[in-house]
């Protein structure tokens, strides 16, 4: 009898300690609870909660906090977000955005498919580009070049990026929400950002020289100068041995003629991504 009570004893001891620990903490849970300031929230539900830092901020909620305190008056900083949003906020704030900002998308500089590029040896490791550039700068003779296992791919946070089947990926430009991060995760720096209305686009990242370059992929660019002496107001300039567009000078003739030009037919028309 004196054991049944001494149980008794020890679990009513317990579910009173039990009790008054919960409504300890749930006191501290009322007296430490840290409000959220109305502004911030109302913003941040503005925004399309991607947190992919394309605004310069660590995510949505830092963004609107430099809104909310006035730290930032830009409502334009939002790419992913498009005119929808630059509106909402506008409404909101009561501040014009910038309406001049130029729309970029990410670009793969890179025609070196399975056919046309070399390859140094057989990656056998994890399938992602950073993993494989650890070993010899990837498996690939040209170190410029897109590594193809999809690094970007897995990162993209809107899926707007995809594998082509023959060693490259390819971007969506009509997903694309320009955030950078293909460009970051890149070990090669082969993703570029262009303007979203681009209409060619030099699809090579080699600096090597062109005889090096011949050597490991049949559609790099060799730095031969053509597009840039011959079509002077086509926009190229080469720059180590690589042709780099601007995208200010002259648009059509000039830039058709100078990729017709072009040896390795390494500059690509591009078609027109879908303006907001």
């Amino acid at each position: 009898m004196e054991g049944i009570v001494r149980i008794i004893a020890a679990f009513l001891s317990t579910t009173v300690f039990a009790a008054l620990l919960g409504l300890g903490l749930a006191i501290a849970s009322r007296k430490l609870k840290v409000e959220k300031d109305e502004k911030v929230e109302s913003l941040n539900n503005l925004l399309p909660g991607l947190n992919c830092g394309a605004c310069g901020y660590a995510g949505c909620e830092g963004y609107a906090e430099a809104l909310a305190s006035e730290e930032d008056s830009d409502i334009s900083r939002c790419g992913p977000g498009g005119a929808e949003t630059r509106s909402n906020l506008s409404a909101l704030l009561g501040l014009e955005a910038d309406e001049s900002a130029v729309r970029m998308v990410a670009r793969l500089a890179c025609l070196g498919t399975d056919e046309a590029a070399v390859k140094e040896f057989q990656y056998v490791g994890y399938a992602d580009c950073e993993s494989a550039h650890m070993q010899f700068d990837g498996d690939k003779g040209c170190k410029y070049g897109c590594l193809g296992l999809g690094s970007c791919v897995k990162s993209c946070p809107v899926n707007a990026i995809d594998y082509t089947g023959d060693g490259l990926v390819v971007v969506d430009p009509d997903k694309c929400i320009g955030c950078e991060i293909c460009v970051a995760v890149c070990p090669t720096g082969v993703m570029k950002m262009i303007p979203a209305d681009a209409d060619w686009f030099v699809s090579c990242n080699s600096n090597d020289k062109a005889k090096i370059t011949k050597s490991l992929c049949t559609a790099g660019c060799i730095g031969c100068r053509i597009c840039e002496r011959k079509f002077p107001d086509a926009g190229y300039v080469v720059t180590d041995n690589l042709s780099v567009l601007g995208y200010t000078g002259v648009r059509g003739e000039g830039r058709a003629a100078a990729a017709a030009a072009c040896p390795p037919k390494c500059i690509i028309q591009i078609d027109k991504v879908k303006e907001d």
